[in-house]
């Protein structure tokens, strides 16, 4: 039924990439549209703008055999996905402006038959306003086959999470979502379940919303660990010998586009019904000025002791390890806070190679020469290092080494 249909994926970043690049190379004729001049031309010359294990070459080999091509414009397809980014405004609010207007850049080209799949995280009844998008454009969604089946890849495995994770999709009707998840069925090894739209935009949600409230519980047990001179890494260790306690490892916050994002999404709609969810997300947003305050008091410690400023060494900037993504990352949001206190910080992040405005350095430098080394992201790098000054592991770093 799929062999010979063409895709549009609207939004070529850490999602919507990886597709195209993986869908070109199951056989798929693929167009890949961004906004952005710069991501277009960079693809189509067969290289990557951002950094993820595999993907230069799934992207050169996809454009090298004609099955990828990027523009600025949605042509005339078959399937059409939408991975366009979905933050939100202040107050946590969600912006789902980015989806709406990737709906109304396909009407024009959808033809009845078509299949038109948000995969962007969304709001509950987002997939519904696409629909409603795209009726009032003029197109009989009657005729088109429109559902949501979020993404659930890790940054870093994506192209092999891509295939082998489980996909939900939800169908606007029912119809629908049999149709696209045939189609994911072509290229997905997990299982591929079926629901309605409302459902599986609310999995999505939940799942990352899980996962925050899981980590703000380890956040909070380092905090009050740091109070009760107790090391928390110790104490999780050991509670974790019990058979049905698996506490999760703090760290410096909680960053990216998802599990940073997501939880808001439940809250904005849920109110005050939302409370564990709002709570969780508070802690671990507070984690990020909590750190931030420990290291401020280190340095005024260190100024009164030597009576000079020290150099703080910020090891890591991005929301994860071994990945270059700084969205919503804690660790910048840190680095940022300390340049704003006139702090002399030296920035590492070994997956970046520069930066637009801040200055990178070597990550073997930084922690030879620093007086204080913060460890804020727990990179593969930074196992193997030798310190000469004061050393604050918000992350677990130096307790790998152990």
């Amino acid at each position: 039924m799929f062999s010979n249909s063409k895709i549009c994926i609207l939004g070529l970043g850490y999602i919507g990439l990886p597709s195209a690049a993986l869908l070109a190379n199951k056989g798929y004729q693929v167009q890949g549209v961004d906004v952005s001049s710069h991501v277009v031309d960079t693809i189509n010359r067969g290289e990557i703008h951002i950094v993820e294990p595999e993907l230069d070459a799934f992207v050169r080999s996809a454009v090298n055999s004609g099955h990828l091509k990027a523009g600025l414009q949605p042509e005339t397809s078959d399937i059409f996905i939408l991975a366009v980014p979905t933050p939100f405004h202040d107050g946590f609010v969600p912006n789902i402006d980015y989806v709406l207007e990737a709906a109304k850049s396909i009407a024009d080209v959808v033809r009845p038959g078509n299949v038109v799949i948000l995969e962007s995280t969304s709001p509950v009844g987002t997939t519904e306003k696409v629909a409603k998008i795209l009726e009032e454009s003029g197109v009989d969604i009657s005729q088109v086959h429109i559902a949501h089946c979020p993404e659930r890849v890790l940054p870093g495995h994506i192209m092999r999470e891509l295939v082998e994770n489980d996909r939900i999709v939800g169908g606007v009707d029912p119809e629908a979502g049999e149709i696209v998840a045939n189609f994911y069925r072509t290229f997905v090894s997990g299982e591929v379940l079926v629901t309605d739209a409302r459902t599986a935009e609310m999995a999505k949600l939940t799942e990352n919303s899980f996962r925050d409230v899981n980590i703000a519980f380890a956040n909070e047990l380092s905090i009050l660990c740091d109070k009760f001179k107790i090391d928390v890494w110790e104490l999780i260790r050991l509670a974790n010998r019990h058979p049905r306690v698996n506490i999760l490892q703090p760290g410096t916050g909680v960053g990216g586009h998802c599990i940073a994002v997501d939880p808001w999404f439940i809250v904005d709609a849920g109110g005050e019904d939302a409370r564990i969810i709002r709570a969780a997300r508070e802690i671990n947003d507070y984690k990020t000025e909590w750190v931030t305050a420990r290291v401020l008091s280190e340095v005024q410690h260190f100024e009164k002791s030597f009576d000079k400023k020290p150099t703080v060494a910020c090891m890591g900037l991005a929301f994860k390890p071994n990945i270059d993504d700084l969205r919503e990352s804690p660790a910048l949001e840190v680095f940022q806070a300390l340049v704003a206190e006139n702090i002399d910080v030296l920035a590492v992040e070994p997956n970046l190679k520069e930066h637009k405005s801040i200055r990178l350095h070597d990550f073997i430098d930084a922690s030879d020469t620093a007086d204080i080394v913060i460890y804020l992201v727990a990179h593969k790098e930074f196992s193997d290092l030798t310190t000469k000054g004061k050393v604050l592991d918000f992350c677990g770093v130096t307790v790998k080494q152990k």
